[in-house]
C-alpha cells in the first residue's frame, strides 16, 4: 500500500541559468513511530511469527539507503519502551544490560528520535538509563526541567531534560536541516507524579513559537522538520494544552516544512495551509511498523539561494518485507533470552478467555482482573477495562505471554476512595462512550463509528475500548434506552449489602485511570484532578501485571468465570442487538 501526495512549494520566475549556477539537492526522509517493542518478526505474546517489525522494515530501509547514500535520514517517534513482552523483559527483567530499545536504534543507525509517552511511563530507572544508551540526538523540546521555564520564557537549551535535545542538525549535501522534537503534554492526566519526577511537559504551540524563532535566529536551517509523539488533533483538551496538537502547530506556527508525527495510531498524509499561507505537509506511519512514512525532498538552490522546493510524502506498507536475517541473526541471543522468559508455566486456566466478550457484558477475561484486584486490595469495588480488542488465552498451560494478553500495559495498581455517587457516575460515562441510545428494537447497541474501522485503538468503536470500564463488586443494570447520564442503575453490592450513594468505598483500578486518565474520575465522577492524589489510599510498588502474574502463581489452578454481576437492559432489545453488533465487529 502507497499513499502519495505531492506539492510544489516556493517556485520562483527566474532568468535561465547555467548548470554551474544551479545546484539540485534530492534526499528522503524515513520515519517509524509508536513501534511498542515491535522490533522482531516474532510475536512474544501469541509466540508465533509476526508481519510487520523493524527487521522487516530494515530490508526497505537499507535498499533505500542503497540509492539515497547519506542523503537519507531515519527517525523515529517514540513509544518504543512499552509493548511486546521482549522490551518488558530487557526494561525490569535485564535491567543490566544495554535496553534492547537503545541497541534496536543503534543498530540501525537512526539519525534522531523523539520521547514517546510511554517511554515515560516505564519510571526514571527505565528511560534514564535507555537515554543515556540512545547514540543518536534524543529529542524533547518541550520536556523541561522543573521550574526553568515557562510560555513566555526564551528558547533555552539548558532548560531541557539531562540527555535530551530540543533540536537536532543535520547536513546534507550542503543543505541543513533542523528536527524539532516534542512529546504530548498530556503525561500529568495519566501517569502519576513520581513517574516524571523533576519534569514538566510545555504546551506544544507555544514551546514550537519559542523554538522556530530561536532556530531561525541562531541556526538558519533550509528546512524545519517537526518529530511530534502527539496525534493530528482531539484527545484531551484542557485550558493550557492539547494532548493532540500537531495539526495547531502546522497551522499557528510559520516554519515547518514537514510535521513527522504519531502517538494517534492512524495513518495520516495530508497538507495544512498555516496562517501565512504555506503548505506543511504532515504524516503519520500508525503503529507496530506495518508502515513508514516517509518524504522525499528535492531542493534546487541558483547562486546559494533556494529557489524551488518539492516535497513528496508517502506512507509504504513493509508488512510483507523480507526479513533482514543479518539483523535478527545479531539480535538473536536477546530473541532467545526473551522466549525463555516468556514461555514460563505460571498456572492453569480450567477454560479459554476472551476479550471480546467484555465489550457485550459481562466476560471471564474481564471480571478475572476484576477478581484478581479485589483480592489483592481487599476493596469494596474494582473498575478496570478491555484493553485489547481480541485477545484469547487458551484453557491449559498459562505463561509469562499470556499475562501480556491478560495485561497489556505497565500500569501500577492503586485504591481511591470513592462516594457511591462518584462511582455511579464514573460508569455512566463509560456507558455513554461505549454505547449507543436505543430508540427502536434495531438500532445498534454499541456506539460504532465507520471511519474508526481500520484504527488500532477503536476498531469500529467510536471511542477508545481502554476506557470502558465496567465495575465488580457491585450489582447494576445499563438501561441502552436511556439517554447519557441515565444508563446506569446500581442495585445492591454483590454480598447482598446495600449500596448507598452517599457512603464512602474503597475502589480499586489501575494508575492510568486513577491519575485521571480516559476522564471518567474528572469529567464522569466530578473529581477535581488536582484532588484525585489526596484520594489514594495504596499503590503498588511495582506494575499490575506483575502482581496478577504472582496471584496466579499462587493460586494455581483457575477456572474463569464471568460474575455476573452486571448487564444491558431491557433485554429483549440488547440481545439481538448484541449479536447484530458482535458480527459487525468481528465477523461470523
Amino acid at each position: 500500500m502507497r499513499q502519495t501526495i505531492l506539492l510544489a512549494l516556493g517556485m520562483m520566475c527566474l532568468l535561465p541559468v547555467s548548470a554551474k549556477q544551479t545546484k539540485t539537492v534530492r534526499m528522503k526522509v524515513i520515519e517509524t513511530s509508536d513501534v511498542h517493542g515491535h522490533f522482531f518478526p516474532y510475536d512474544f505474546m501469541e509466540r508465533r511469527p509476526l508481519k510487520g517489525t523493524l527487521a522487516r522494515a530494515n530490508t526497505y530501509i537499507n535498499k533505500e539507503r542503497a540509492t539515497y547514500g547519506d542523503h537519507l535520514l531515519l527517525i523515529d517517534n517514540g513509544d518504543i519502551l512499552q509493548g511486546q513482552p521482549c522490551i518488558y523483559w530487557s526494561n525490569y527483567v535485564m535491567p543490566q544490560d544495554e535496553n534492547l530499545a537503545a541497541s534496536v536504534i543503534n543498530y540501525m543507525q537512526y539519525d534522531a528520535e523523539t520521547v514517546g509517552n510511554h517511554d515515560i511511563e516505564p519510571g526514571h530507572k527505565v528511560y534514564d538509563k535507555w537515554i543515556r544508551e540512545v547514540r543518536c540526538p534524543l529529542l524533547g523540546a518541550n520536556i523541561v526541567k522543573a521550574g526553568t521555564t515557562s510560555k513566555t520564557s526564551p528558547a533555552s537549551p539548558t532548560s531541557i531534560y539531562d540527555g535530551l535535545q530540543p533540536y537536532s542538525i543535520h547536513i546534507i549535501d550542503g543543505v541543513k536541516i533542523a528536527i524539532i522534537g516534542m512529546l504530548t503534554p498530556a503525561i500529568p492526566n495519566w501517569l502519576t507524579d513520581n513517574v516524571w519526577k523533576g519534569i514538566e511537559f510545555e504546551e506544544m504551540t507555544s514551546c514550537a513559537k519559542k523554538w522556530v524563532k530561536y532556530l531561525k535566529e541562531v541556526e538558519k536551517p533550509d528546512l524545519i522538520f517537526g518529530l511530534f509523539h502527539s496525534g493530528k488533533d482531539g484527545g484531551i483538551v484542557t485550558d493550557t494544552y492539547e494532548e493532540n496538537a500537531t495539526a495547531a502547530v502546522a497551522r499557528e506556527v510559520p516554519g515547518f516544512d514537514i510535521i513527522f508525527f504519531g502517538h494517534d495510531h492512524q495513518v495520516h498524509n495530508e497538507w495544512i495551509t498555516n496562517k501565512e499561507g504555506q503548505q506543511v505537509l504532515i504524516i503519520d506511519p500508525s503503529c507496530y511498523v506495518k508502515n513508514v512514512a516517509e518524504a522525499e525532498i528535492e531542493l534546487t538552490f541558483k547562486k546559494g539561494k533556494l529557489v524551488k522546493k518539492e516535497i513528496k510524502g508517502e506512507i509504504v506498507s513493509v508488512n510483507d518485507e523480507q526479513v533482514d536475517e543479518k539483523m535478527v541473526a545479531h539480535f538473536q541471543p536477546q530473541i532467545d533470552a526473551a522466549k525463555a522468559y516468556v514461555n514460563q508455566k505460571i498456572g492453569t486456566f480450567e477454560n479459554s478467555i476472551y476479550t471480546r466478550e467484555s465489550f457485550f457484558g459481562n466476560s471471564a477475561f474481564t471480571d478475572l482482573i476484576h477478581n484478581l484486584q479485589l483480592e489483592l486490595t481487599k476493596a469494596d469495588i474494582s473498575i478496570t477495562a478491555p484493553l485489547s480488542f481480541n485477545a484469547t488465552i487458551r484453557e491449559g498451560d498459562v505463561t509469562v505471554a499470556d499475562m501480556f494478553k491478560l495485561y497489556r500495559f505497565e500500569n501500577l495498581l492503586l485504591v481511591l476512595r470513592m462516594t457511591g455517587e462518584e462511582i455511579r457516575k464514573h460508569l455512566e460515562m463509560s456507558y455513554d462512550i461505549w454505547t449507543n441510545q436505543m430508540k427502536s428494537p434495531d438500532d445498534h447497541i454499541m456506539l460504532l463509528n465507520d471511519e474508526m474501522k481500520g484504527d488500532q485503538q477503536r476498531a469500529g468503536f467510536k471511542y477508545y475500548t481502554f476506557n470502558f470500564d465496567s465495575a465488580a463488586g457491585i450489582d447494576y443494570e445499563v438501561d441502552v434506552t436511556k439517554p447519557n447520564g441515565e444508563k446506569v442503575r446500581i442495585l445492591q453490592m454483590s454480598d447482598g449489602t446495600p449500596f448507598d450513594e452517599k457512603k464512602w468505598y474503597k475502589v480499586a483500578m489501575n494508575s492510568y485511570r486513577a491519575n485521571g486518565g480516559g476522564e471518567l474520575l474528572t469529567h464522569g465522577a466530578c473529581i477535581p484532578k488536582d484532588s484525585l492524589a489526596s484520594r489514594v489510599i495504596y499503590c503498588s510498588e511495582l506494575d499490575q501485571r506483575h502482581y496478577l502474574m504472582e496471584e496466579i502463581k499462587r493460586q494455581g489452578t483457575i477456572n474463569p468465570q464471568p460474575n455476573k454481576n452486571w448487564k444491558f437492559v431491557p433485554e429483549e432489545w440488547a440481545k439481538p442487538a448484541i449479536e447484530r453488533d458482535r458480527k459487525l465487529l468481528y465477523g461470523k
